[in-house]
């Protein structure tokens, strides 16, 4: 009788083992928002106040450039709400078009602040460079600061970004009106004042940025954080710099507190294919008054408090599957799938897991010298409760076909907790990136 109960002990605890250990799937659903060309796209999405969600679908055309969109999850419809190059004022310019927004959208009275970037590209020693225009076509006018109406659908052109660069990464202090951002290649910081309709330019602050050969050679923080208490806006280098401008200021600090953590790695900063020191993706929360970010290569969440001029470093907020297996992001810059929820208190983040085949990890490149998926992974949502520090992986997300969303580096979390972002998918033999909605059930 002992052992029969024994025996019969040993297999409920397998069952509810294996049960546990089933692999948990969130089934989501694909959009076709009807534009073929669109490309891989990095942030570009924003859940607004009116309820719609806003993106950006890219081009890597010379002459087709990116769309906008809007989803109104209450009707099940989507929107073209313009064409990036035609809101520009560039169309049949003959340049080469405004391909992409590579930032987050910022709203503020009624309208939503965002730029624009390039998307023709010239591969140069396996880089990305500035898109070199072939006869007949003008070299790219420079990347512009948009508002988007949401009442009216009109745009209006505020700037234009120093130097002819691209705009990677943009934000606003919306109390005082000012916008911040980066360039691509280069890395030129810049500030925007939209009452006085002034644009200061600060420099380079990354060398030759991602333009750069051997030891000026730079990658370019893609998030600039910014304090809406005071609205001092912060970003990170390389080797793990975070500098200030305070509002108003003439010129940037650096703080002696810095990125270059142990447990974030070692990082070559004049080596390519890898975001060095920099964090990858930042949220403010007004909850604690404090940003949290997420360092792209090694998964780790840390908290940075601009007042007392610290970062912490939190967790690994990566799959549960990565963590046992201890694997890198397969993306080598990491994943910009990273936001705060409506309520302010729950962390949303969209990041990689290993694939295995027949009970082998695949695997893929050791190394790489620009931003790409050095391997097929699949796509783990995870959640962080920040007053309690509860990690939640959800599952792998996959189509309904069973397909992976492939090059995720967007999101956009609803008031009701659905989560949305933009990734490749494949019908009738064709490739693009579209729209996809991920249910989240209760936490």
């Amino acid at each position: 009788m002992k052992l029969y109960t024994l025996l019969f002990c040993m297999s409920v605890v397998g069952i509810t083992q294996a049960q546990q250990a089933k692999p948990v799937t969130l089934v989501a659903t694909t959009y076709n928002s009807g534009f073929e060309l669109a490309h891989d796209t990095y942030n570009g999405m924003y859940a607004a106040s009116d309820n719609k969600i806003y993106y950006v679908l890219s081009s890597q055309s010379i002459d087709i450039g990116g769309k906008m969109y809007a989803y109104d999850p209450a009707t099940n419809k989507t929107t073209l709400c313009g064409d990036l190059t035609e809101a520009c004022g560039e169309k049949g310019l003959k340049t080469i078009v405004q391909g992409k927004s590579h930032v987050k959208f910022v709203e503020s009275d009624g309208k939503l602040f965002f730029a624009t970037h390039i998307g023709y590209y010239s591969m140069v020693d396996g880089m990305e460079k500035m898109g070199i225009p072939p006869a007949g076509y003008r070299e790219y006018p420079g990347g512009h600061l948009l508002a988007y109406d949401l009442k009216t659908g009109k745009y209006d052109d505020l700037a234009i970004a120093p130097h002819k660069e691209g705009i990677l990464a943009m934000n606003m202090d919306t109390k005082r009106k000012i916008i911040y951002g980066l360039t691509w290649p280069t890395g030129y910081f810049f500030r925007y004042d939209l009452a006085k309709k002034e644009m200061q330019d600060f420099g380079s602050m990354a060398g030759d940025g991602e333009n750069g050969v051997g030891n000026k050679f730079r990658t370019v923080c893609r998030s600039i954080a910014v304090d809406p208490e005071d609205g001092s806006a912060y970003f990170t280098t390389s080797e793990g710099t975070i500098y200030r401008c305070r509002s108003g200021a003439t010129s940037l600090e650096p703080l002696e507190e810095n990125m270059k953590k142990d447990y974030f790695g070692l990082y070559d900063p004049s080596s390519p294919g890898h975001m060095g020191y920099n964090w990858r993706q930042t949220v403010y929360s007004p909850t604690d008054k404090c940003f949290y970010g997420v360092h792209g290569n090694s998964g780790y969440l840390f908290k940075f408090d601009p007042k007392a001029e610290r970062i912490e470093v939190l967790d690994r907020l990566t799959s549960d599957i990565s963590k046992r297996s201890g694997m890198f992001d397969q993306f080598s810059y990491g994943y910009l799938g990273f936001e705060i929820s409506k309520d302010k208190h729950t962390l949303y983040y969209l990041t990689g897991a290993p694939v295995y085949k027949d009970g082998k990890r695949v695997t893929g490149k050791s190394s790489t010298a620009m931003g790409e998926a050095k391997g097929l992974e699949d796509l783990h949502l995870v959640t962080y409760d920040i007053p309690t520090g509860k990690i939640k992986d959800h599952g792998a997300v996959l189509y309904k076909n069973g397909d992976r969303p492939l090059y995720v580096n967007s999101i956009a979390v609803a008031k009701d907790g659905t989560v949305y972002t933009l990734a490749r998918i494949a019908e009738n033999g064709k490739s693009r990136t579209d729209l996809v909605k991920i249910p989240v059930g209760k936490k």
